[in-house]
């Protein structure tokens, strides 16, 4: 080995050994006769000292040195002078005394510092990945992710679950985006599909008799980048025989509550998980992921804005929408400025704009506010009446803001919850050492597309619906209630589980209902339906995305818990990807690219 201690390790009850370090200069600091340099490695960073007295040419080396080189170095561990110690360093009571120096590589000087509180575009960082991964708080998220992983593997271990590794190269199905192919040289003309998911390849290996299945599994999906994608993501997939819903619940959340507590010693977190419908997330909340972490719930003003006798509200409400508002508390002072910014917001949700009422503090309550204590672009068209009953129905107080929206319901529930996340940063009500945990339950098992009026699937086709709901399929699609759930954490959805469809007949009216014919079920899903007829037992499970728990756990995005991840424009600046082949591999392929409009 070319070092016996690391960076991190060395303190005062090493005084007085020799050990040899091996790492990369972090910084250098020319004081004259004595050159110190911080050198680091993956376990931190320790002062050494080149003292010309000590060593003359391990001085004179270190003249040259500059950061990120790489350097072997050997001396003593002394105990640092009064008053020149570093208390924000683990090692910052002693120092190393060096007696020897080995430039092990030299650097050129790196496209940013190497260290947390840079700021640099995102693409720059991607293109040098390798070095902005030596920064200490990504190699923490590289640490952690290593910590969740293997907990989570403890865990099932120890309960009798079964590591099973499933096909990278498979059959294209759909299961809610675009896959990504992968043509076949052996069989001109046809395509592998990279999974979506391990969904059905689980299934049948609950028919199998596996009984109790997980995967650390690699899951690809061609669709459009956000702030919580990647064309390429990893999920903990598990699936259990002889189950009900709540078996999966109560294995789900002591799961993560082991591996929450255990992977940050003294987290903040609610036990047991709050379970929540469907229905009740998207009333209260605008979402069915929302953030238990802070209040400011959402409530329905529609009844009172329809009566008000302005027109704005009559017509939304007269054409099937809805009026909705939250309280920001405090916020009753807020400028123009301000209240346009989230007016902006509102808008890039996808509403038409943002009513407000400014509620002044110098009334002592609700009831007793004057036309001169609102501002708000209502009040001229709102009896002062109404106002009153729509901030007592809000919550509001005398100083706090309330933010309205009106037009079609799914528009209104989002812009009003991305607009509660907003106010929650801005007015700090999220506590970093909170993790908050929720099970959404009692999803509808289907939704009609608003555009081509179809009906598909809410989460996937092989969700079971509840069994007094069989019977519906058909006739009422649309109040059908799957046996489906989602585990989400401050705010996250971390994902899904449902408990299967396993008896053919029932599959083949859920196909048909979303509008595949016999022959496309057959060709897509015959392998599946025939396992249904060998004695399929009933089994259920979840596919829990490990980057966005990781998200959740460090409260950072995406991209700063993967080891490479792309951009948002799904390329790869590191290795410049995607990118062209040569001829040669299209012709053996036999592939003809054709250019297309952008």
């Amino acid at each position: 080995m070319l070092r016996d201690t690391e960076c991190g390790e060395p303190r005062v009850s090493d005084v007085s050994k020799t050990i040899t370090l091996a790492g990369w200069v972090n910084r250098r600091r020319d004081h004259g006769n004595l050159i110190f340099i911080d050198l680091r490695d993956r376990t931190g960073l320790i002062q050494v000292v080149f003292n010309p007295k000590t060593n003359e040419e391990a001085h004179r080396l270190a003249e040259n040195l500059r950061s990120e080189w790489v350097v072997q170095i050997r001396g003593e561990v002394v105990k640092r002078l009064d008053g020149a110690e570093n208390p924000d360093l683990p090692t910052g009571d002693v120092e190393i005394s060096a007696s020897e120096l080995i430039v092990l590589n030299p650097s050129k000087t790196p496209p940013f510092e190497i260290r947390d509180d840079i700021e640099v575009d995102d693409n720059t960082r991607l293109t040098y990945r390798y070095l902005d991964l030596r920064r200490p708080k990504m190699y923490a998220n590289l640490e952690l992710r290593h910590r969740v992983v293997k907990l989570m593997r403890d865990y099932l271990d120890e309960r009798g679950f079964l590591e099973v590794e499933t096909p990278i190269l498979t059959k294209s199905t759909p299961e809610g985006a675009r896959d990504y192919l992968v043509p076949s040289r052996v069989h001109p003309g046809q395509f592998y599909a990279l999974p979506q998911s391990p969904q059905q390849l689980k299934q049948l290996l609950m028919v199998s008799g596996v009984d109790r299945y997980f995967q650390i599994a690699r899951c690809f999906r061609d669709e459009d980048l956000r702030g919580d994608r990647q064309p390429e993501h990893t999920q903990l997939d598990l699936e259990m025989s002889f189950v009900e819903q709540e078996d999966i619940l109560k294995l789900v959340e002591a799961l993560y509550i082991w591996v929450t507590e255990k992977a940050i010693p003294g987290v903040q977190l609610q036990k047991p998980f709050p379970r929540m419908s469907y229905h009740e997330a998207i009333e209260r909340f605008g979402s069915d992921k929302p953030d238990l972490r802070y209040g400011m719930e959402l409530c329905t003003l529609s009844d009172l804005a329809e009566d008000s006798g302005f027109g704005v509200f009559k017509t939304v409400v007269g054409g099937g929408g809805t009026v909705r508002a939250f309280t920001a508390p405090g916020c009753g002072d807020y400028p123009r400025k301000t209240v346009d910014e989230l007016t902006e917001i509102a808008k890039s949700s996808g509403a038409h704009g943002m009513m407000f009422i400014a509620l002044s503090n110098e009334a002592e309550s609700i009831d007793a506010l004057e036309p001169d204590h609102i501002r708000s672009v209502i009040k001229s068209h709102v009896e002062l009446d109404t106002i009153k009953a729509m901030a007592n129905r809000a919550g509001a107080k005398p100083g706090d803001l309330i933010l309205m929206i009106a037009g079609p319901s799914g528009v209104v529930n989002t812009a009003l919850s991305n607009l509660r996340g907003e106010m929650a940063r801005r007015l700090d009500l999220i506590d970093p050492n909170e993790v908050s945990y929720l099970f959404v339950l009692d999803f509808p098992l289907f939704e009609l597309d608003p555009v081509s009026e179809k009906w598909g699937a809410m989460h996937h086709m092989f969700s079971s619906p509840r069994p007094e709901h069989v019977d519906m399929i058909e006739t009422d699609p649309g109040a059908v209630i799957g046996q489906l759930y989602d585990l989400v954490c401050n705010g996250i959805e971390l994902g899904s589980g449902s408990i299967r469809i396993t008896d053919r007949e029932i599959q083949e009216r859920v196909f048909a209902l979303i509008g595949y014919s016999r022959e496309a079920v057959e060709e897509r899903f015959g392998h599946l339906l025939r396992a249904f007829e060998y004695g399929a037992p009933p089994h259920g499970g979840a596919g829990l995305g490990i980057d966005r728990l990781l998200m959740a756990l460090t409260g950072q995005n995406i991209r700063e818990v993967v080891a490479f991840p792309k951009t948002q424009t799904a390329v790869d600046p590191l290795f410049e990807a995607p990118s062209r082949v040569e001829d040669e591999q299209l012709e053996e392929l036999g592939i003809v690219v054709r250019e297309t409009a952008k």
